[in-house]
């Protein structure tokens, strides 16, 4: 798999995101908060989603009390909600908004760490329920509205487990493999015939609260901040990356 980086010397401009609607899945928290906050610093209209309401409370307070455009919010969780809530949310969504610019998605579960041998498959459900299954009903749900923008931008968030296969990581490398193949087929298929883009980012070792899980040997501080990392986030998502599609990014 050919992995391309994020130009190290890109600097937004100002104004990159403005007169943009986007959505982020896992808003409330880490790298999807830190996304939201960038991209409405830089002019976005951001749809924060997530399954915790204070969480996304909080970041909507925030967005509000920049002084960037008013953000919406929408409280789903994705380890249980059916294939209508989707459905809902985007004739929602389309009532609401003439179109939709771009959707990060971001949120995802870790599950168990262990052999294949010995996985629960409950547990297993629910990362491939989260980490795949929801990402291809809301992708599927809402690919009307981003075909309406005049440029958008679809990124799926990577894992380096999810590129090469290491022990133990079950459920989550599996997942993330998933997550690598959903985005370079839907590429492939929107490639030519629409004004969307399909890219892959993978945001490495981050000082989040699921790398803080997956490694609590770690000093956390050693790992960049999820704001650090954000010229990636911002490059993909807006028109800088225009014509770039079906690639897999990792953001240094």
């Amino acid at each position: 798999m050919d992995v391309s980086i994020i130009p190290t010397d890109y600097q937004p401009r100002a104004d990159l995101m403005k007169g943009k609607n986007i959505l982020v899945t896992g808003a409330g928290d880490g790298i999807g908060r830190a996304a939201a906050m960038a991209y409405a610093a830089h002019g976005a209209t951001v749809l924060l989603l997530g399954r915790t309401a204070s969480k996304l409370e909080a970041v909507y307070d925030a967005i509000e009390a920049s002084g960037a455009p008013k953000p919406a919010m929408i409280e789903i969780d994705f380890a249980t909600a059916p294939e209508q809530s989707y459905i809902d949310l985007a004739t929602e969504l389309g009532g609401e908004f003439k179109h939709l610019d771009g959707l990060l998605h971001n949120a995802a579960l870790l599950g168990d760490r262990r052999s294949i041998q010995s996985a629960g498959y409950a547990d297993w459900q629910d990362v491939m329920q989260v980490n795949v299954n929801a990402q291809f009903i809301l992708t599927r749900t809402l690919l009307p509205l981003l075909n309406l923008a005049e440029s958008a931008s679809l990124i799926f968030t990577s894992s380096s487990v999810g590129r090469v296969g290491k022990a133990y990581w079950g459920s989550y490398a599996v997942s993330k493999f998933a997550t690598e193949g959903l985005m370079q087929v839907l590429a492939g298929e929107l490639e030519n015939t629409s004004n969307i883009r399909v890219n892959s980012l993978n945001p490495r070792a981050t000082n989040t609260a699921m790398r803080r899980a997956a490694f609590p040997a770690e000093t956390p501080t050693d790992n960049p901040s999820p704001e650090d990392i954000m010229q990636g986030y911002l490059f993909l998502m807006g028109d800088d990356s225009a014509g770039i599609t079906g690639r897999t990014f990792d953001v240094r």
